[in-house]
């Protein structure tokens, strides 16, 4: 099955944020993490299942793939891979979990 692949607005501010952060002490780190993670999320859909699936939230559909110290967390759909949210693997997903599961559909 062919997936593409569809970033959630919370995501997009993830990477925004992400970016931010490092910025301000590495441009080049910063550019090099954000293209990390793009480039990861990018290929998923040839393997969506390769991810694991997230314990805090124990659902097949939703799964994981880390990016340094980042978790790209997506969910399989039909016929798209829904990037729900990136997060620093050192923070709670508690807060996320809301937009992850408010993301279906």
């Amino acid at each position: 099955m062919a997936y593409r692949v569809v970033w959630s607005p919370e995501a997009v501010e993830d990477i925004e944020a992400i970016a931010s952060y490092i910025e301000r002490d590495s441009p080049w780190y910063a550019k090099a993490v954000v293209s990390r993670i793009v480039d990861t999320a990018e290929i998923i859909p040839q393997h969506p299942e390769l991810g694991r699936m997230v314990p805090e939230i124990n659902d097949k559909s939703i799964r994981e793939r880390f990016v340094y110290s980042y978790r790209i967390i997506y969910r399989v759909e039909e016929e798209r891979i829904l990037i729900a949210t990136v997060v620093h693997g050192s923070r709670l997903l508690e807060p996320a979990i809301t937009a992850v599961e408010g993301t279906k559909g």
